[in-house]
């Protein structure tokens, strides 16, 4: 949860600070532009940038991917033009000793140095986020032979620049820009930033989902924008919660000093995070040598504890923003994580059996209607305990009740003919079944007919193939020697029955389809902490009421929506 709080204010911070030290760079130009001018500018351009994600990463990264080409042409060729003008020798920098020889020189300075050093890096954290979108030999190809090379010579030219112009340092990439090709650059800067900020923001939908699926966070929308790749994901309320911390975050700090503290914090954790995920991989899953995962915690992990020790030297420099973001992030996590497997195990422990829903419907007090009743749950096996509730409180049944939960699979397109399954809840003249909904991330529900016509044909289709297999069954227990007329008697009874079955499913779809939702409410159980009271009464409460509800998860009528209202106490 921290690691995926730390890459959400990641997702924050990278647009604020690519976007504003861009368009910074035309104060290089023209001196009329003025440091609130360049903070409002960056603004329009965020909010540019976010209002177009509804069309998804992938017609985003069509559009840019010739710009990003040109870009890291510019800025290589760029850099080897430096290179040879001012002064070559900066080549020499390769030889591992001059890092020893700055930091015997410079001690303590040296070492607060690093939390600048740390931002030439930044950005790959967010690698992560394009295995949602191509293959990983696309990725090692185009960092290998493309962007690595690029920035490599742009730093080297920058360096041969510097040794020529020391006063420069802050303005570096733009005052080494030659003036032919200084507006070109910085139109490509802006553009490049755009792309960088993209990529993090696509990163935090991705991880979003994954939260999501897990059951670690709340309830959002989540729009798939590609048949192809699973993780190209567009997520409105989270845009447009990143977009306002974007603008709040670039109006509050103004400069990039103070977002760049926050940024190299919010990059370290995250890398450093990744670190200790990949020991435990290394030792739970890959069965690598304990002295090898030693080394790796020892070379790996001591560089990054060095950098994070760096980082936050600078925490009250605007370096305590990530670590706010985290606090509350991970606050709504927990709660969120905490209560929704309370929950579950509750119902998934007070599940009706098959005997006690038999012992409720034979109640003489319990009358049968005609129509058809959905009844919604999250459990795939068993029947929820707020179905006993229901009846307890309303003792009316529909003719035919369906259970019906709806599951998500990671995959593009179910099948209609395996999208529904069925199964009997038993006795069988009660008429009540249970039925998984699957649903691939670019399914669309009630595309051509509602969803309840669907259902009806895919029950009445079930009826049919399980009297079909009772035929069988019993065809094989009869034997050769059974009386034909006993056998034509059979069938006739089971075609009766299955004629019956039939017309009571469509009589109960044509009387009404009544769509039931289980509406709990989480409190804590007599006895119960302080801290437990504040985490069900007042924070999860708080939360379920302010966010999306299942009814508009599941895109159900609401006309026809009944909520049945039950406590749990845990």
């Amino acid at each position: 949860m921290l690691g995926t709080s730390m890459v959400i204010g990641d997702g924050v911070l990278t647009p604020c600070i690519s976007v504003l030290s861009a368009v910074g760079g035309i104060k290089q130009a023209t001196s009329k532009i003025t440091d609130e001018e360049v903070v409002w500018i960056s603004v329009a351009i965020l909010v540019c940038l976010f209002s177009v994600q509804r069309f998804g990463t992938e017609k985003v990264g069509y559009s840019f991917a010739p710009i990003i080409c040109i870009w890291f042409a510019f800025i290589g060729g760029i850099g080897v033009f430096n290179f040879f003008k001012f002064d070559p020798t900066v080549v020499k920098a390769i030889n591992p000793l001059h890092i020893v020889d700055y930091f015997k020189r410079n001690k303590e300075q040296a070492w607060i140095s690093l939390g600048g050093i740390v931002l030439a890096i930044t950005g790959t954290e967010a690698l992560f986020a394009d295995v949602g979108h191509f293959s990983v030999r696309s990725i090692q190809i185009s960092m290998c032979t493309v962007t690595y090379p690029a920035l490599i010579l742009a730093y080297s030219g920058q360096a041969s620049f510097l040794r020529k112009h020391q006063n420069e340092v802050a303005d570096v990439f733009f005052n080494s820009t030659p003036d032919p090709v200084y507006w070109p650059m910085f139109v490509l800067a802006v553009m490049a930033a755009i792309i960088a900020s993209q990529a993090m923001i696509s990163g935090t939908f991705s991880i979003i989902q994954q939260s999501l699926s897990l059951g670690c966070f709340p309830r959002v929308k989540i729009v798939h924008t590609s048949s192809k790749y699973e993780g190209q994901v567009y997520i409105p309320e989270v845009n447009y919660l990143l977009m306002l911390a974007c603008v709040g975050v670039t109006v509050g700090f103004r400069t990039t000093a103070k977002i760049g503290n926050a940024y190299g914090i919010a990059v370290v954790f995250v890398m450093t995070l990744t670190s200790a995920l990949l020991v435990l991989i290394m030792i739970m899953i890959w069965k690598t040598h304990i002295l090898l995962v030693i080394a790796y915690i020892v070379f790996i992990g001591g560089i990054e504890l060095l950098y994070l020790s760096s980082v936050l030297y600078k925490f009250d420099q605007g370096g305590y923003l990530p670590l706010v973001f985290a606090a509350v992030l991970v606050s709504v996590m927990y709660v969120w994580n905490s209560v929704y497997r309370s929950k579950y195990y509750y119902e998934l422990h007070n599940k009706i059996s098959t005997e006690m829903v038999k012992e409720v419907t034979s109640n003489s007090n319990i009358c049968r209607m005609d129509g058809l009743a959905l009844f919604y749950s999250e459990l795939v096996h068993g029947i929820p305990p707020i179905f006993k509730h229901y009846v307890a409180n309303v003792p009316a049944l529909h003719s035919v009740l369906v259970f019906v939960s709806i599951k998500s699979l990671p995959i593009s397109k179910v099948p209609s003919e395996e999208r529904f399954l069925f199964r009997r809840v038993d006795p069988k003249e009660l008429n009540i079944f249970r039925c998984v909904v699957r649903y691939g991330y670019r399914d669309l529900r009630n595309e051509q007919e509602p969803f309840e016509t669907i259902l009806v044909e895919r029950l009445k289709e079930f009826l049919r193939d399980e009297s079909w297999l009772y035929a069988l069954r019993n065809e094989g227990e009869g034997g050769e020697n059974e009386i034909e007329e006993l056998k034509r008697e059979k069938e006739e009874k089971r075609k009766d029955a299955l004629e019956r079955e039939l017309d009571t499913v469509e009589k109960a779809w044509h009387a009404g389809v009544v769509y039931l939702m289980g509406e709990s409410e989480i409190v804590a159980g007599r006895g119960s902490s302080l801290g437990k009271r504040i985490l069900l009464n007042y924070a999860y409460n708080f939360l379920r009421r302010n966010l999306r509800q299942s009814d508009k998860v599941f895109d159900i009528p609401h006309k026809r929506l009944l909520k049945v209202g039950m406590t749990y106490e845990l």
